[in-house]
């Protein structure tokens, strides 16, 4: 079999290093489908290689993506008391993205593995592949090379990784070299069907509630090339759910005909996460959350900043007319 990447030697090397040592595998607040995959997946090839791996996040895994996790347990900040540990992290395009619970503990990273263009290589050894549509496509691919085994459950963990941020392989970074990768994962023990149900067919009757008021929400700017949807805090008490519970939202506003860049604003407590979801690479929405000190990918980008909504939304439309005018300037 043709090798996938050229830095996979790098990665095996790297790897090498750690057979013996305690190390923890880091992701990023708020974990996604790419983050738990990613986690998951390396943890267990740690773990088969004679690594004391284990996987550590601030936030705990969303209900949809619990039955990833298979017996490789997510640990919470609080369970570990290794300080001297050696830290991997996944899918975090800065040091910052673990938290600053786990930054603070653990402020040398050992080595960084992460796709967004906008990273910062923040760690002794960095593996950045921006092209790649997900972390765990980089991961999959490392592991397919390196002739690691790849049992059933890091199989999923690594599908789940790549659906997930292919939007179910519909965004730009999708390409033959993805769905072959998937091949290998389904040869691996991966059901398609199962992963799909897990994700997209447990709604709860109150996740939908919540996309009715977000959907209620839609301001249409720049002559309906951008959509703008907003979350306010009381909407999740309202329709008894949670944050996680809007994971993929903002693709409904980049969905409609004729808008090129949607936006998800979500407030709590006048802390405002935002999402950037653009139609095109060209729009560079990394560039754009980058002026709320945020970052991402050409196509899907966030950010944070403390402010109330209706302070930040005229300071949201200024900054969006001034990059759709920079994209348009610059060609891209």
């Amino acid at each position: 079999m043709t090798s996938f990447l050229s830095e996979s030697t790098t990665f095996s090397q790297t790897l090498d290093q750690l057979k013996g040592e305690t190390v923890l595998v880091l992701g990023h607040r708020r974990p996604d489908g790419d983050c738990i995959g990613s986690q998951v997946a390396l943890t267990r090839i740690l773990q088969n290689l004679g690594v004391n791996a284990r996987a550590v996040n601030a936030d705990p895994s969303p209900r949809t993506l619990t039955k990833f996790l298979g017996d490789t347990k997510l640990h919470r900040p609080e369970d570990i008391a290794d300080t001297n540990a050696i830290i991997i992290t996944v899918d975090c395009a800065d040091h910052a993205r673990v938290g600053d619970q786990l930054k603070d503990r653990f402020p040398k990273v050992f080595l960084n593995i992460d796709h967004h263009v906008s990273n910062t290589k923040f760690a002794e050894h960095n593996l950045v592949l921006s092209e790649a549509s997900a972390t765990g496509e980089i991961l999959a691919k490392f592991f397919f090379d390196c002739g690691y085994t790849v049992d059933k459950t890091t199989a999923e963990a690594l599908y789940l990784g790549i659906c997930t941020d292919t939007g179910q392989f519909c965004y730009a970074g999708t390409n033959a070299s993805v769905f072959e990768v998937c091949r290998l994962l389904c040869e691996a023990g991966c059901n398609p069907s199962k992963v799909s149900h897990e994700l997209y067919e447990r709604e709860k009757p109150g996740r939908i509630q919540l996309l009715q008021r977000f959907l209620a929400s839609f301001r249409m700017e720049f002559q309906d090339r951008v959509c703008v949807g907003a979350i306010q805090e009381e909407f999740y008490q309202e329709t008894g759910t949670k944050p996680e519970d809007a994971e993929g939202f903002v693709d409904y506003a980049r969905s409609l005909e004729g808008v090129e860049i949607g936006v998800l604003v979500e407030n709590r407590n006048d802390i405002l996460k935002g999402s950037f979801r653009a139609k095109d690479k060209r729009f560079r929405v990394d560039l754009l959350a980058k002026e709320f000190k945020g970052g991402g990918h050409a196509c899907a980008a966030g950010f944070n900043v403390e402010s109330s909504f209706d302070e930040f939304y005229p300071k949201l439309v200024d900054a969006i007319g001034r990059h759709l005018e920079f994209v348009k300037a610059e060609g891209f």
